[in-house]
């Protein structure tokens, strides 16, 4: 496809996508707005049906205050001529009577246990009907009963009369009754005269709310159902989906007070109503019911004694779809025509402004097939002449560019051979692999370390890893592949006869370009013959060590001596032998062999073998061997250990070598006594630390820098070796020693060593424990 009808494309497809957004957002700017419009005219509706409802219950009102007194004339004229005990009377009686006073009928209340039943009736529906789940209306019958006035809000009391307000009746569900109820104490039950008045019916028919919500859908075509909702019993096990419940017939406990209940989501609308009474405020949502789409509204509204009820109105959403989609159409229609005229005029222009292109892509093609001779000639002076302009300035350089690039190129080659040559000659084993571990490249001292040749190991998995080191070498390999950075690491490998050596290596990778990690190289030292001067190195400061601390021993066993020799003789002279005497000696003994054998330990030379340790556990056969000594010159120790176990992976005799270093150093430093302070506690989740300082005189700030340096010591009879030797052993242990000091002020080591394991926190100490 030419530039011509892609450069059409490109700016009819940007009007045609200006014209989707806009489309779009016109879209749903005029839909939220009729929503908007919407909901406020609910809104308003319901303001106004609340208005009438509240003004159809003034009317109602004063209708019942004048039924009201005309039901408590009956009551009395009834009680005239009634008898004192309703056993003396039958219900014809009653019929008549009521026909007589001019009510509906008369029934007979009394009460039996816990309930008030009524026992005579001129409606037969009525009788034996409790009234003990009737709410307030029981309330009332009971302060009756009583002769108390009655308390109850709903209603009418007047002097031993109480009517309840206007309500539909248990026994004709279909009617509205009024009620009056009469006691004056003199006889054994209530006097009951009701009324079902046509002409309340018709008057309540016509203010009732029913009436003015047939009158407001009438008025506004939009809305399909609008329902007045007791929020106390909507959604009730006892209510259906049409919004009946057998159980709660009164007006005041229906769910639905008025209106219809056709378009209903039972959960949804029962979510819905809680949710408007608990917040106050209108809860407005669309949902599609029996295939139409409509608007649902939920409007809580405030009775003047402060109850709520909601009014629902359901508004058909079929007005908004058809101004949505005229407006949609009138959008597309105009789009069309727009998208025409700017495709014919696109392609005019395009045609036009591709010609300099088309030279521009002439001297381009030549410049990618080497000829740079030809320059661009385009006269315009707008961004095309500058381009041309730039693309000639372009072409001689790059003309220049090429013959540098193919003298760099054969420098380049010329280094590189000179690096592989270098890489031959170093005496360290080198080998590269590749992402999965192929071995890519070795050099000459990968030959001479490991045995192989290049060409058996090339485009191969290279074995040089013992078994016993694979996990580990796994997890380096993977935190490389993260791309992480290793230290050097002193370890071992296989050689190719299957002997193990000694060697440090350093790995890191090897990345492309775009920082991607393409292969990884190596760099293996042997490191037999230094470790074996380290060992000699170790030994020899180890030996100085334990010739230091003869004294000290000698000493710590003679007490224990003393003793033995004292009990010896007291039982030569007794003749007798103490069974108590002879538990302290062993007991004594016991000690000078652990004496002994910690002294040993320190003597004799010990294979490396890293294990498991408790830190703690070392600190306590360190302290049992300095004791003494620490006693000779007026020494305390002073423990501040955390209550856990901590333990690290370690080789156990060389870690008591370096804490016997520090602490007879610290020893040694304090001629007049004093406290050393020992801490052992969590740096981190891997990480634990040891710190021991002590009250000394100090190190010169010259001298500090320098300590650790090989023969370098401030004692008379110091070789240099010792913090050197404890550093080596500290860094074999992939830990970190520091040594703070000030003269005159004391020295503190702080030594960090990784943590192994589970901390073991069952078992706690309050610290260690010294002679």
């Amino acid at each position: 496809m030419s530039i011509k009808y892609k450069l059409a494309l490109i700016m009819s497809g940007s009007l045609l996508l200006i014209l989707l957004v806009y489309i779009l957002l016109s879209f749903y700017t005029t839909q939220a707005n009729l929503k908007q419009d919407s909901e406020n005219k609910m809104l308003d509706a319901a303001k106004q049906i609340a208005a009438s409802i509240e003004r159809s219950q003034y009317s109602s009102e004063y209708m019942e205050i004048q039924i009201g007194e005309l039901l408590k004339i009956a009551s009395i004229t009834a009680a005239k001529v009634l008898p004192q005990d309703y056993h003396d009377i039958d219900n014809d009686q009653l019929k008549q009577l009521s026909k007589e006073v001019g009510v509906t009928d008369i029934s007979l209340l009394a009460e039996t246990g816990d309930d008030i039943v009524a026992v005579k009736s001129s409606d037969p529906k009525v009788l034996g009907m409790s009234t003990r789940e009737w709410g307030y209306w029981f309330t009332a019958f009971k302060q009756l009963f009583n002769m108390q006035p009655v308390t109850v809000s709903q209603g009418m009391y007047l002097d031993r009369f109480w009517t309840g307000p206007l309500d539909y009746s248990i026994s004709s569900p279909g009617y509205i009754y009024k009620w009056g109820y009469y006691y004056d104490g003199k006889r054994n039950y209530m006097i009951d005269p009701f009324i079902r008045s046509e002409a309340a019916s018709n008057y309540t028919q016509m203010v009732s709310p029913e009436a003015v919500l047939e009158k407001t859908k009438e008025v506004n075509r939009q809305i399909l159902e609008i329902t007045c909702i007791n929020p106390e019993t909507f959604g009730n096990e006892n209510m259906t989906s049409g919004g009946f419940d057998s159980y709660n017939l009164r007006l005041q406990s229906r769910p639905i007070r008025y209106g219809t209940y056709m378009y209903g989501e039972l959960p949804r609308d029962k979510e819905a109503v809680t949710r408007a009474v608990d917040t106050g405020s209108n809860v407005i949502f669309a949902t599609k019911i029996h295939g139409k789409k409509v608007l649902k509204s939920f409007v809580p509204i405030l009775n003047p004694d402060h109850s709520v009820y909601i009014i629902s109105i359901v508004m058909d959403y079929r007005t908004i779809s058809q101004v949505l989609h005229g407006q949609l159409v009138n959008y597309i229609v105009i789009s069309i025509c727009l998208l025409i005229i700017v495709i014919l005029g696109s392609y005019v222009i395009a045609g036009y402004m591709i010609r300099p292109i088309e030279s521009i892509l002439i001297k381009v093609r030549d410049v990618t097939e080497g000829r740079f001779d030809t320059p661009l000639m385009i006269n315009s002076k707008d961004e095309l002449g500058l381009l041309s302009t730039r693309i000639n300035d372009m072409t001689f350089s790059l003309n220049d560019y090429t013959n540098q690039l193919k003298l760099a190129a054969d420098e380049n080659k010329s280094v590189k051979d000179h690096l592989e040559s270098i890489i031959q000659q170093i005496a360290d084993a080198i080998h590269t692999v590749d992402w999965s571990g192929r071995v890519i490249q070795v050099n000459k001292g990968f030959e001479e370390l490991y045995g192989w040749k290049g060409c058996e190991v090339v485009g191969r998995e290279l074995e040089i890893v013992p078994d016993f080191l694979k996990e580990e070498e796994a997890r380096n390999i993977q935190a490389l592949r993260r791309g992480e950075q290793l230290p050097p690491t002193e370890t071992l490998r296989l050689r190719r006869d299957g002997s193990l050596v000694e060697v440090s290596i350093s790995t890191a990778p090897v990345k492309d370009d775009y920082g991607h990690i393409v292969s990884f190289i190596s760099v293996s030292r042997d490191m037999t013959e230094r470790n074996k001067m380290e060992e000699l190195l170790r030994r020899s400061e180890k030996l100085t060590t334990v010739g230091q601390l003869a004294a000290g021993v000698a000493h710590e066993i003679r007490n224990p001596l003393t003793t033995l020799r004292g009990f010896l003789q007291l039982q030569r002279e007794n003749n007798h032998l103490s069974p108590q005497h002879n538990e302290i000696m062993l007991s004594e003994l016991d000690r000078i062999n652990l004496i002994v054998s910690e002294f040993l330990i320190l003597a004799k030379p010990q294979a490396v073998q890293f294990q498991v340790r408790s830190i703690r556990n070392i600190l306590n056969d360190v302290i049992s061997l300095l004791s003494s000594q620490a006693h000779l010159f007026g020494i305390e120790f002073k423990f501040e250990f955390e209550p856990e176990d901590y333990k690290a992976h370690c080789e156990e005799n060389q870690l008591k070598q370096v804490f016997i270093n520090i602490i007879k150093n610290a020893i040694e430093a304090m001629e007049d006594g004093g406290i050393i302070t020992i801490e052992l506690f969590r740096l981190s989740w891997e990480e634990i630390g040891i710190t021991i300082s002590d009250q000394g005189i100090g190190i010169p700030s010259d001298i500090l820098p320098k300590l650790g340096e090989p023969f370098f010591t401030s004692k008379e009879n110091g070789t240099g070796l010792g913090l050197m030797i404890s550093q080596g052993i500290i860094e074999g242990h992939k830990g970190m020693m520091e040594i703070f000091s000030k003269e005159g002020k004391g020295t503190r080591v702080d030594i960090v060593l990784p943590l192994a394991g589970e901390i073991d926190t069952n078992q706690k100490g309050e610290g260690l424990g010294a002679d």
